[in-house]
């Protein structure tokens, strides 16, 4: 084996210039352009569908919360048709003090608390409006607004006492 020579130009083909990687430059830029728009719209939807699941959940536990709260107080206290709300009210506004002003969520206007000596209902109703005002919808081509929310979120619970 010593001296012995091996060409490596055997069975090379040259390959032709209209297939040159520099003719090329330009599908890569489209195939990124059509790629980067579907993983934005799937990342987008992602994020502005979070803080509403978010909200949802939140408005959830809190009406829960403020009827087991309201249930506490004691039938034969003073001005208990009076208590009853207000021990509501003050829960939610507990439970949902952590939601950034931004959002602009207001118990008095946002949530009602009904009680009439036997049923106790505790109801959030948060408009879509004020979402949008720091939640920006993005409208699709074919796939529409991102994200398609109803008008309301919405979230209630309630209680029938014993009588």
């Amino acid at each position: 084996m010593h001296g012995s020579t091996v060409r490596v130009d055997v069975g090379m083909r040259r390959i032709p210039h209209n297939f040159s990687p520099s003719r090329q430059t330009g599908a890569a830029a489209i195939e990124f352009a059509l790629v980067f728009v579907i993983f934005f719209a799937v990342f987008y939807a992602l994020v502005t569908y979070s803080l509403p699941l978010l909200l949802m959940q939140s408005f959830n536990n809190a009406t829960a919360e403020a009827v087991r709260q309201s249930v506490a107080i004691s039938p034969s206290a003073n001005d208990y048709l009076t208590r009853v709300p207000a021990q509501a009210k003050a829960a939610l506004t507990s439970q949902l003090s952590w939601m950034p002003t931004s959002l602009a969520f207001n118990v008095a206007s946002d949530a009602t608390v009904s009680f009439d000596g036997k049923l106790i209902k505790v109801r959030i109703d948060y408009p879509k409006s004020k979402l949008t005002q720091v939640l920006p919808v993005l409208t699709l081509p074919v796939i529409g607004d991102v994200p398609n929310l109803p008008t309301s979120l919405s979230a209630e619970a309630s209680l029938q006492l014993a009588p």
